[in-house]
């Protein structure tokens, strides 16, 4: 199955519905109707459909979603993973970075402390060159570029940059520490 197939799967209003009624607690083709408000042959039709895609299956206590099945087309329709040659082969990490940062901009801040702590590295190691000095203009100005989703602002960004260690201050000037600086912080911790 290709993603354009489930996404045709799920293109159909009528799917959505039953879909959506079998995931929330509909058990049997008339409780799927009822839900829905679906004429009980259209709702058997795209049973039938959901069903012959094996997303939703008839077990013993009735009709559930199954969502081994979901996992697996989801995974056949993003295909093969691309193999990652970035020196540490870190796939987890290319993995946040795509979450929460698109086209060079921060989508949102990760809740997460520790991926928290992997997105504003990248930002940091994407934006500075260590040991350069920056004025607070510049720092502020780079930072804006990096601001693009809800509650995002250069402000948060600088200082959590400047607590983290990716950005040293010193009255009014902001300098990246070279990677053995950065190493040498985070042993003293």
């Amino acid at each position: 199955m290709t993603g354009e197939d489930v996404v045709g799967l799920f293109a159909d209003e009528t799917r959505v519905r039953v879909f959506a009624a079998v995931a929330l607690g509909a058990t049997s083709s008339a409780e799927v109707a009822e839900r829905t408000g679906l004429p009980a042959r259209k709702a058997l039709v795209a049973l039938r459909r959901l069903g012959e895609r094996e997303v939703v299956a008839a077990g013993a206590d009735g009709l559930a979603v199954s969502y081994d099945s979901l996992r697996r087309l989801a995974r056949e329709a993003a295909g093969p993973r691309p193999a990652h040659d970035h020196g540490t082969g870190d796939e987890r990490l290319e993995t946040v970075l795509r979450t929460f940062v698109r086209d060079g901009r921060l989508v949102k801040l990760p809740a997460q402390w520790n991926r928290k702590k992997v997105v504003l590295r990248h930002i940091a190691e994407s934006t500075f060159e260590p040991g350069r000095e920056y004025a607070e203009k510049e720092v502020d100005e780079r930072l804006r570029a990096w601001c693009g989703g809800d509650r995002i602002d250069h402000v948060t960004l600088r200082r959590y940059l400047v607590d983290l260690h990716h950005l040293h201050r010193s009255d009014g000037v902001y300098r990246r520490p070279a990677e053995d600086d950065v190493r040498l912080v985070a042993r003293s911790r």
